[in-house]
C-alpha cells in the first residue's frame, strides 16, 4: 500500500529533523501520532529524547 509506505517515509523524516522543529510543531505531531495509543507514548518520547538530547527536559541543577 502506497499510503503506508509514504507514512513510514514521512515518519522517519520527522524523527530525523525532530530537533529542528519548533516545539509547538513537535507537540502537535507527537499528540497526533499518539492519539488512542497511550501505551506507546513513553516509548516514543524516550526514542525522541535519546536521539535528540536537546529536546529532553534540562537536568535539575542541585549544586547551588
Amino acid at each position: 500500500m502506497a499510503d503506508e509506505r509514504f507514512a513510514c517515509l514521512l515518519g522517519k523524516a520527522a524523527i530525523d529533523v525532530w530537533a529542528d522543529m519548533p516545539r509547538d510543531v513537535q507537540e502537535a505531531l507527537f499528540e497526533t501520532a499518539m492519539k488512542d495509543r497511550a501505551a506507546d507514548r513513553e516509548a516514543l518520547a524516550r526514542l525522541l529524547h535519546d536521539r535528540h538530547p536537546r529536546t529532553a527536559h534540562p537536568a535539575v541543577n542541585t549544586e547551588e
